[in-house]
């Protein structure tokens, strides 16, 4: 994830690096981690390097220069001021915002959004779904001409997630499966992903305490074992993107380094 190379800002987790996600791309390569899910936040939305022609630019040559894929982009700014729960007023100004956060995409190869459905972005009535399902039904032939995909992160129930999930294209919307949110709610990963497996298409890897916060991978309540199992009977090949704790002794290329490679432990003890 974007940002986990780099310092915290203003000890957030997860945040824009604006002054470092320069810095990211060579860290990347030199750790060998070739792909990075990039990071939108509402704050400074339209200053971002994703959304201006000259940053785009840099982006393109920068993942050039360096080997780095951004297949994926997570939408905290959909979380953070989340359209299907706005007024009449300012609904329009954020639907025409997700457009353009679809059209820089693709103008920089990324075909994947995360749309997080969590916090307060989570869906609380029947009303606000019908807005999010109605716009995005309208808006499909638009994601098909841009050939983005947008993969929900929800904080619904194994069978609730399979239902809202019926409601839409499967070419065109899928699952981004947060290991450290399902273990923090409690459910058990068999049960989702026999439900909503065939959505998944992409995983946020993370550790989190049954009811609390993110924790360094392995110190949580979440069942890896039992999770990578079960995307393997699957057949997932998707991508695993650490969205992992931060560093406390802020070494967190090290750090970032280890969590990869206890991934890449836990996706080969399954493999076919």
């Amino acid at each position: 994830m974007q940002g986990r190379l780099s310092p915290l800002v203003d000890g957030r987790i997860q945040a824009f690096p604006w002054s470092y996600w320069r810095r990211e791309f060579a860290l990347a390569c030199r750790h060998r981690l070739g792909v990075m899910e990039w990071t939108l936040d509402q704050e400074r939305l339209h200053e971002n390097p994703l959304m201006t022609g000259s940053g785009r630019a840099e982006i393109s040559k920068l993942r050039r220069r360096y080997g780095l894929d951004i297949p994926s982009l997570t939408g905290d700014c959909f979380m953070q001021a989340p359209f299907w729960k706005a007024d009449d007023g300012g609904r329009e100004s954020l639907q025409r915002d997700f457009l353009a956060v679809v059209k820089a995409c693709a103008e920089v190869g990324t075909s994947m959004i995360v749309v997080p459905l969590v916090d307060n972005g989570r869906l609380e009535n029947a009303e606000q779904e019908a807005r999010l399902t109605g716009f995005l039904a309208e808006t499909t032939p638009f994601l098909q001409q841009h050939g983005i995909r947008i993969v929900f992160e929800s904080d619904l129930g194994p069978e609730e997630l399979a239902r809202f999930m019926e409601r839409l294209d499967p070419g065109c919307f899928g699952v981004n499966y947060d290991i450290g949110n399902s273990a923090a709610l409690g459910y058990d990963a068999e049960e989702e992903i026999a439900a909503y497996g065939h959505r998944i298409r992409n995983v946020h890897v993370k550790d989190r305490v049954r009811g609390g916060t993110t924790v360094p991978l392995g110190s949580g309540n979440a069942d890896f074992e039992k999770v990578f199992a079960a995307l393997a009977r699957i057949g997932y090949s998707g991508n695993y993107i650490l969205q992992t704790a931060r560093a406390a002794d802020g070494n967190h290329a090290e750090t970032l380094c280890r969590y990869r490679d206890m991934t890449l432990a836990w996706v080969r003890a399954y493999e076919s």
